[in-house]
């Protein structure tokens, strides 16, 4: 056993700072011998492959999988919402799913979030959407509980809309989360 590992089962937290300060501003990566690269660095001189030499762009795709996996999550929710007949939150989780999943598309392309205007249509469109994912995005929008809110009473909500509404509104959710799985967890 090495006297740092040792060290370590002696007397846990001491000695590692720097060491978990470069983890926690660097994070983790996955090694794939002295040629291994993370994104936004060069590999080293020397290498083979021209690919290996290619600077990749900013990207956060630890977030961008956390915050797909939250929308994903939350389509369980829209469907269970749905079948309680509790239509305004069923649309209001629409919203949110396809915020979180266009936003993991921004994380997994941008390395951020894209600032927006609770606008879905102009969010997807900032975030590269293709036009048909843009006016799937464009009929959730209005769902967001304070621009929602804004016109109908809360008690009045579930009133407003159809059960066969939120189904389509289902649907269309379920098209965006497609298209964003489709680049958070394209590899």
């Amino acid at each position: 056993m090495s006297q740092q590992h040792n060290n370590f089962a002696e007397k846990p937290g001491e000695g590692h700072e720097d060491e978990l300060e470069k983890l926690l501003l660097e994070g983790v990566t996955l090694e794939q011998g002295p040629a291994s690269t993370r994104p936004g660095e060069a590999a080293p001189e020397g290498t083979d492959n021209e690919e290996d030499n290619e600077v990749l762009p900013d990207t956060d795709i630890q977030g961008a999988l956390g915050l797909f996996a939250e929308a994903s999550q939350d389509m369980s929710t829209v469907v269970l919402e749905l079948n309680l007949g509790r239509h305004f939150a069923c649309a209001d989780y629409c919203n949110q799913v396809a915020e979180k999943a266009a936003q993991a598309v921004s994380l997994r392309r941008f390395g951020r979030r894209t600032t927006y205007n609770h606008d879905l249509r102009a969010l997807g469109a900032a975030v590269g959407a293709p036009l048909e994912i843009q006016d799937e995005m464009a009929l959730l929008t209005p769902f967001h509980p304070e621009t929602f809110y804004a016109d109908t009473p809360p008690e009045e909500a579930d009133e407003v809309i159809s059960a066969e509404q939120a189904s389509g509104y289902a649907k269309s959710t379920r098209k965006v989360l497609r298209w964003a799985r489709s680049i958070v967890l394209a590899m």
